[in-house]
């Protein structure tokens, strides 16, 4: 297989799309969007590296 398949069958993770400020209720919630946002993004980073080390 080529690169360019190989591109093609394991593309690049894509990033959580960050919350807006009006997003967020400002009530205190226990699982506030943010929240939500930031284990989005932490899985997505982890999932970022491993894409770069299988497409160096």
């Amino acid at each position: 297989m080529n690169d360019e398949a190989a591109d093609i069958d394991d593309p690049p993770p894509l990033p959580p799309i960050e919350p807006e400020a009006a997003d967020c209720c400002g009530e205190g919630c226990a699982r506030c969007v943010f929240d939500v946002y930031e284990e989005a993004l932490e899985r997505y980073e982890a999932a970022l590296a491993a894409w770069r080390v299988r497409h160096p």
